[in-house]
Order: C-alpha cells, then sequence, then structure tokens
C-alpha cells in the first residue's frame, strides 16, 4: 500500500518544479502585483495576489473540464485566445512606458479600491496566454484516470499551483512594498522602473505573437 501511495504521488514533485519555473520567469502576473504594491503598498499588492490565485484556480477548472481538449481540436480559438492574451498584455506595457510617471503617483492615498486590484488581477490572469499554454499542454498529463477520480486530482495540482504561487508573488508583493517609501522620494527611478516593468510587458506581447504566428 504504501509504494503505491509513493508511485501515485510522486510525479506531484515534478509537477510543483515545472509550476515553480514557470511561475517565477517574470510576465504578466508577476508585473501587475509588483505595480500594485509598488504604486498602492503591501495589502494592494496582496490582493493582486490573491486575484491571480482566483484567476488560477478557474484555469484549474477549464483544464480539468477538458476546455484544454477542446482547444487542441480547433486550434483558431486557441489562436483567437492568444491574440486577445497578446493585446491586453501589449497595451498595459505601452501604458506603463508612455505614462509621464509611468507606475502612477506614488503617494499615500490608494489609486484603487483592494477589490478592484483583486478583480483586476484575476483578469489579467484569465488573459495570460502563458496560462492556457500550461494547461493545454501540461496540466492534462498528471491527471491520471488509474490514479483516483479526475476531480480530486485537479483539486491537489490546483493547490500546488495556488501555494506556489502565494509563495512566489506575496514574497514579491512584500519586497516591493518596502520599495515604495523610497520610490516616492525619487520620481526619477519610479519612472524608469515603471518603464522596465512595461518593456517586460511588450517583450512577452511580441513573443506570445510570434509563438501564434509561427503555430499558424
Amino acid at each position: 500500500m504504501d509504494t503505491l501511495a509513493l508511485t501515485q504521488t510522486s510525479h506531484l514533485w515534478l509537477f510543483f518544479v515545472m509550476v515553480f519555473g514557470i511561475i517565477v520567469l517574470p510576465g504578466l502576473d508577476m508585473a501587475f502585483v509588483m505595480a500594485s504594491s509598488l504604486v498602492d503598498g503591501r495589502r494592494s499588492g496582496l490582493s493582486a495576489v490573491a486575484g491571480t490565485m482566483a484567476g488560477g484556480a478557474v484555469h484549474v477548472v477549464l483544464g480539468a473540464i477538458g476546455v484544454g481538449a477542446i482547444l487542441a481540436i480547433f486550434p483558431l480559438a486557441f489562436q483567437a485566445m492568444l491574440l486577445v492574451g497578446t493585446l491586453y498584455i501589449g497595451w498595459m506595457g505601452l501604458s506603463l512606458w508612455r505614462g509621464a510617471t509611468a507606475l502612477g503617483e506614488i503617494g499615500d492615498a490608494r489609486s484603487r479600491s483592494l477589490s478592484a486590484t483583486f478583480g483586476r488581477a484575476a483578469l489579467t490572469c484569465l488573459l495570460n496566454p502563458k496560462a492556457y499554454m500550461f494547461m493545454l499542454a501540461v496540466f492534462p498529463q498528471f491527471l491520471r484516470p488509474s490514479y483516483g477520480p479526475i476531480w480530486l486530482q485537479a483539486v491537489v495540482l490546483g493547490l500546488i499551483i495556488a501555494l506556489t504561487q502565494g509563495t512566489v508573488y506575496g514574497a514579491i508583493a512584500l519586497g516591493a512594498a518596502h520599495v515604495k517609501d523610497w520610490l516616492r522620494h525619487n520620481p526619477r527611478s519610479q519612472v524608469r522602473l515603471g518603464q522596465a516593468v512595461g518593456g517586460v510587458l511588450i517583450l512577452a506581447a511580441s513573443w506570445t505573437a510570434w509563438s501564434a504566428w509561427q503555430a499558424l
């Protein structure tokens, strides 16, 4: 029995390593968490983390019910999804790059409510092409009918994703919050950091668009 249990759970370590490797790569979710914490402080940053985790939970549900298979059958739907995500990423990146103060006016008052930050973070996650590519190419490989109910396996994999998101993005939110006071007194550095974040988003959008074009 112990050997069977070990066999059925050993692949979870590989899943965790893959999830961690994807989450720590700079991308749309990370940039939004960082910007929220830099502009509005620790609570807003953590609210963005919670919104990202909520969006990730939706991805897990979609993956478990077979949306990945549907997208594989209708590749044009997948390309359309990539295009929407690419445009959204590019728009956010360009807004940060061209903004007069890039990250916005850093002060004591919040630029948006915690609930608005949560909702925007969830939407950002839901429009992240990288997440859909992961759910399409990787997630189904770890759902094994011989290991028990698919829904239960999906819950376990979803918890691994959520805990990894919470740990990595939570650390970024807390770290960025400490930088906020310094940025308040260094407007030029604020602009440059905002433009750097915007540049990352523009590069991510360009790479996604190129990948979608190559797949046609």
